[in-house]
């Protein structure tokens, strides 16, 4: 299987140490290109430096709603100038987090907006996020609806999705859906995706699949079991996995604008990059 993982927190501290050798497990897997995900002006300019210093990656530039609450006057303009390069392929990952609230809900609603806007005058997709917060994510959606938007990482109910599908969104499905406690309903609820709008992500190194045995270490989710979520989920359809990964990829090249080969060279050690 050719896979892409179309949201992978590659900057995150747990890859640190390793990064050359994740990326290199994720291709030996078959996933040849991963999405790097921008969580704040800090975290996106990263993310990019990963992407350009590694054939295969590209990262997306945004503000967490996690992180509204440190937004400001310079933020927009700063993301703006991010997206210039050519490796960013969308604006997020930005949107609503009613689950922690760890930015109050206004301040969450003004950087969604504001995010929203950028990705409209730049023409850019949206990597977006919403936990606990339908129907007001939609709400804002539908009201200012951006051309392409992806909902990455969904984990919602029916009503959430079907709303989502209705204003023309890509989903996300993670590892989420091999979690046998909270995942069971997106064993149903992923066949009311059209196949043109279904694309795979890891989010490591987050969501590590439950059922994937043995278990990594430290529970570190990593690009390289993207493959065991193509495999549930083409489960979970009644398909073979290979029609899955091949539809999956080409959607996400779709979505991405991403081109159909870059050549690949080893990957940079982290001396070079640190240097």
């Amino acid at each position: 299987m050719e896979l892409i993982d179309i949201g992978a927190n590659l900057t995150h501290a747990a890859f640190h140490g390793d990064l050359d050798e994740v990326v290199g497990r994720a291709r030996a897997a078959g996933v040849g290109e991963m999405i790097v995900t921008g969580t704040g002006v800090g975290e996106s300019r990263a993310a990019v430096a990963l992407a350009a210093a590694h054939p295969g990656l590209y990262a997306t530039a945004g503000v967490h709603p996690h992180h509204a609450r440190d937004c400001g006057e310079a933020t927009i303009a700063a993301l703006r100038e991010i997206a210039r390069h050519p490796k960013v392929v969308a604006i997020g990952e930005c949107g609503l987090d009613f689950n922690r609230n760890y930015s109050p809900q206004p301040s969450q609603e003004q950087w969604l907006l504001a995010q929203l806007e950028l990705g409209i005058e730049l023409g850019r997709p949206l990597f977006l996020h919403s936990r606990d917060a339908h129907p007001r994510f939609a709400d804002i959606l539908r009201a200012h609806r951006p051309a392409k938007a992806v909902a990455h990482c969904f984990t919602g109910e029916k009503a959430e999705l079907h709303a989502y599908l209705d204003l023309g969104l890509y989903i996300g499905i993670t590892g989420w859906i091999c979690d046998e406690r909270r995942g069971r309903h997106l064993l149903e609820l992923v066949r009311d995706i059209p196949r043109d709008r279904l694309l795979l992500e890891t989010d490591a190194p987050y969501l590590t699949p439950r059922d994937l045995k043995p278990q990594p270490k430290a529970r570190r989710n990593e690009p390289a079991f993207l493959p065991h979520i193509a495999r549930a989920v083409a489960r979970a359809l009644g398909r073979p996995a290979e029609d899955v990964a091949r539809e999956t990829s080409r959607n996400a090249r779709a979505f991405f604008c991403l081109p159909d080969h870059e050549p690949r060279s080893p990957a940079p050690s982290q001396r070079t990059l640190a240097a």
